[in-house]
């Protein structure tokens, strides 16, 4: 697939994780970001749903979709889940242009 001008479409992993507190979610998050980039996930944004705040969603472009689905299948990454609260959570590959910011 292609996007705008012909450039490859961008691959992203749209992530919503429903958490019991969000500082500390954040915090591990944060000391998450070498092996994200490791697994080939460069972080594109944060967001918190206005009427559910513990709802936060997230955006990483994707170099390699197996490599992404091999890190959130890893038992490090349901460890992970637990330590930060996580309570529920959820994800979608997306293929599409370069988001405008």
């Amino acid at each position: 697939m292609t996007g705008p001008r012909g450039k490859p479409a961008m691959t992203y992993m749209l992530c919503r994780n429903r958490v019991a507190d969000f500082r500390r979610w954040k915090r591990v998050f944060d000391s998450h970001r070498s092996a994200h980039r490791a697994a080939g996930l460069r972080l594109a944004g944060i967001w918190r749903d206005l009427k559910v705040p513990r709802d936060v969603f997230f955006l990483f472009e994707v170099q390699s979709v197996a490599r992404a689905r091999a890190f959130i299948s890893a038992p490090g990454a349901s460890a992970a889940a637990r330590e930060s609260g996580v309570r529920q959570g959820d994800y979608r590959f997306l293929r599409g242009g370069r988001p405008r910011v």
